[in-house]
Order: structure tokens, then sequence, then C-alpha cells
């Protein structure tokens, strides 16, 4: 099983017990990436996360953002880089860009 397997494989596992769940995927990457694309990351309302987008430095914002679709279900693109003033305060300082798209698991 991979590590996109074992994701899924949480979430459904959360889903099952009754947890609202988002998944958010890295879908592109320029530059200093610490996470290639098609990283995931699970993220649940009461706060469970498995899984990494970032390698830490923007998983707090896209938490954030996942608490926000899983209330609306309407899907998010985050886009984070260093011209990007929200880049500095989540610490993408890498000097690249990173894409997630932040869905609910439905």
């Amino acid at each position: 099983m991979d590590n996109a397997e074992d994701i899924f494989a949480t979430a459904a596992a959360w889903a099952a017990e009754g947890e609202t769940v988002a998944i958010a995927t890295v879908t592109e990457t320029w530059g200093s990436s610490p996470r290639p694309a098609g990283s995931r990351m699970a993220i649940t309302k009461s706060g469970r996360i498995a899984g990494s987008v970032s390698g830490g430095c923007i998983e707090g914002a896209v938490a954030d953002a996942a608490q926000s679709v899983m209330q609306t279900h309407a899907p998010k693109l985050l886009d984070f880089g260093v011209t990007n003033e929200m880049a500095w305060e989540v610490g993408l300082a890498c000097g690249g860009k990173v894409k997630v798209f932040v869905e609910p698991l439905t």
C-alpha cells in the first residue's frame, strides 16, 4: 500500500467512525518544495490529520481551509508561493510554489 492509499484508507476509516473528512492534494509545485505533486493529507472536522502536503510549513493554513471546505462542501484551490505574502506568514520561505486542492470526502 503506498502513501496515497494509506491516506485514503485512514480517511475512509475516519468517515466510517462518523467523522467529517476533507482531502488535500498537492497539484503543482515549482522551485524548492518539500513535498511532490500527488502528496496528500486527510483532515477531520474534529482536528485529526494524517499525511503531509508540505513537511509542516503550510499544513496549518491547509487545515484551516479544510474546515471551511467541510462546512460549505465547496472545494478550494490554494496557492502558496514566495510572491504571496501569506507564504511568509505560514512559513513557506523556501523559495518555491505549491498549489493544494482541498475537497470534502463524500
